[in-house]
């Protein structure tokens, strides 16, 4: 069932929906080697754009980029046992170059803790060389048996940040200011509501000491985890023997983090503000915030263009990312292009608007239509992108994750039928918070009978929970629990 562009409804297959969406939004295509994906203009852009954000950030707290190499001897991934168990199954290996077979296999990167952790070893010596705060921008693998485009493929790009700090305090301090840069951005930059908290022992990063992760709610009420940030304490230290000379004159084992956001950010923005029509896209994120189009019959078009092309400047003037679609389509067929490709705010001008020294607007996210005298057209523009648009976007998110967070389930029973009563309504499950004793048994139990995991402990709940869900034991922990991407 699709409509007249040839996007499945959300409400018919949310899956189906997203891949539609996102090859009619022209944004990535399917590459011939299993599991890649090629990134469209459109799709880099996106990608651009979280970058730029995310590296003014990283650099505004003391962080420099550098660039390891992708290929990793496994030698190395087998002194961090966790690391390389973690990982194993996923690692592609590189057996045979220049026509020989290679002494030792080299894998491709999954991560780099192993690579950067043998580089430090090298370059820290003294308390002098400390902190080291290096980001690396990248691409890694994984070969996943099942991907998905953005949120899971054999290859993606992210970013991974990697420190080394003389003390446990420092390296915490660290790992949560990281978190909190991650959540500010996915919220201000992105519009996506997300909750801070940290993962249980089943989910953490293999090696870490722990992980922290920002989890998002798509519309079709799964969770995606939309960035983590590890504490890796000693671990990789000792395993890569990465000691300094401390004030004190000892030697000592340096404290580690790591932290990440990959393409999947692009994923979750198409999942949380979409809609039947296609991508609906943030003002901060968008590739093209303004599209403008002129109407009217095309015998009248030169009367349209002067006033056109000068509200055109203005707006470009004043660093808006702003495009004329001058094709010789119908108007309603552009209207319904960019739509699909999720511009925040179109500008129509025909003759009798120029009569009338307006302009019409139609913003996106609400559909609502605006005239607008033509002097006022800049700062209506600004304020609706600055501000209104960027703002509704985040509380229309919030205000689906708040409506699919169930605060009132309390048993694994009360989840499984909760679940059914959703599937028969045709609605969205979301999420459970709930409490958990902190046994790995009854953890695993939940994901077993409903598919759900535990997605964090949430630093801040919205309620307090007293009991487990599976054995009724007291709870040690408050969790939100969801089917997750």
């Amino acid at each position: 069932m699709h409509d007249e562009k040839g996007v499945t409804p959300q409400s018919v297959d949310f899956s189906r929906w997203y891949i539609d969406t996102i090859r009619k939004a022209d944004l990535m295509d399917y590459s011939p080697v299993r599991g890649c994906i090629v990134f469209k203009p459109d799709g880099y852009e996106l990608w651009e754009r979280i970058q730029a954000g995310l590296d003014k950030r990283f650099k505004e707290t003391g962080h420099r980029n550098a660039y390891f190499p992708m290929l990793v001897p496994e030698s190395f991934f087998q002194k961090e046992k966790d690391h390389v168990e973690g990982f194993n199954p996923e690692l592609p290996w590189v057996t045979e170059a220049g026509g020989e077979q290679l002494e030792e296999r080299l894998a491709l990167r999954p991560t780099s803790e192993t690579i950067i952790g043998h580089m430090y070893s090298q370059w820290i010596q003294s308390y002098r060389d400390l902190p080291v705060l290096i980001n690396q921008w990248a691409n890694v693998f994984r070969w996943e048996k099942r991907t998905f485009p953005f949120l899971r493929t054999s290859e993606f790009l992210w970013q991974e940040g990697h420190t080394a700090h003389a003390t446990e305090e420092e390296a915490r301090k660290e790992t949560m200011q990281m978190l909190e840069i991650y959540r500010d951005f996915v919220e201000s930059e992105l519009a996506i509501p997300v909750w801070s908290g940290e993962k249980t022992p089943s989910e953490r990063f293999a090696g870490a000491v722990q992980t922290y992760s920002i989890e998002a709610m798509m519309k079709d009420g799964k969770a995606l985890q939309a960035g983590t940030s590890h504490y890796l304490g000693q671990n990789f230290a000792k395993a890569f023997d990465i000691q300094f000379l401390d004030r004190d004159n000892q030697r000592k084992y340096v404290h580690t983090t790591s932290w990440g956001v990959s393409t999947r950010l692009i994923g979750a923005l198409i999942m949380v503000h979409g809609d039947d029509q296609g991508l609906v896209l943030p003002p901060r994120m968008a590739p093209v915030q303004v599209i403008m189009i002129p109407v009217g019959p095309p015998k009248k078009r030169q009367d349209v263009m002067g006033p056109f092309d000068r509200i055109f400047e203005t707006l470009k003037q004043a660093g808006i990312r702003v495009k004329a679609d001058l094709r010789d389509e119908s108007p309603g067929w552009k209207f319904n292009e960019w739509e699909m490709r999720g511009v925040p705010l179109r500008i129509e001008l025909g003759p009798r608007d120029v009569e009338n020294n307006q302009c019409v607007l139609a913003r996106r996210d609400t559909g609502e239509k605006l005239a607008v005298p033509l002097d006022k057209v800049l700062e209506t523009v600004q304020s609706l992108l600055d501000t209104e648009i960027q703002k509704n976007l985040f509380r229309m998110a919030l205000d689906f994750r708040d409506r699919h967070s169930h605060l009132d389930l309390e048993t694994l029973d009360d989840l499984q039928k909760h679940i059914a009563s959703a599937a028969e309504r045709g609605e969205p499950a979301g999420w459970m918070l709930a409490g958990w004793c902190g046994s790995d048994a009854c953890e695993a139990k939940v994901k077993e009978e409903t598919k759900y995991t535990s997605r964090n402990i949430p630093f801040d709940p919205p309620a307090v929970k007293k009991r487990c869900l599976v054995c009724g034991d007291d709870a040690r922990h408050t969790v939100w629990f969801a089917r997750a991407y």
